[in-house]
């Protein structure tokens, strides 16, 4: 398999779980407290990226769980940056939230890389 298609599949992961992050952020602001919202985005964020680490170390594994965990963390962090931040919320206000954004990228690099760790093993 050719090496641009190897980084689709790896970069259209990380797109959809930032999308399924994304989705519960605007859910939850619909239906609850911003604080009940954020903390059930890092419990799904942790989720989220776990089961979509598993499946592509089952499948795919064409990365190490590091370089997996670095690329799907930053992935997520330049997202958050260019679309929500610039794009959506027109200020950086959210990465002034540890629950809202660097609690969130710590445990998707931690559940990605363990995930990965687990299952390369």
């Amino acid at each position: 398999m050719s090496s641009l298609k190897k980084t689709a599949i790896i970069l259209v992961l990380a797109f959809v779980g930032w999308a399924l992050c994304g989705a519960i952020m605007g859910i939850g602001m619909a239906v609850t407290s911003l604080m009940n919202t954020l903390i059930i985005h890092a419990v799904g964020a942790t989720i989220i990226f776990a089961l979509l680490s598993l499946f592509y170390f089952k499948k795919y594994n064409y990365t190490t769980p590091l370089q997996t965990a670095i690329i799907f963390t930053f992935f997520v962090v330049l997202m958050d940056i260019f679309v929500v931040s610039l794009l959506i919320n027109k200020n950086f206000d959210m990465f002034k939230s540890i629950l809202g954004t660097w609690l969130v990228f710590a445990l998707i690099f931690i559940s990605t890389y363990l995930t990965g760790r687990y299952v390369t093993k």
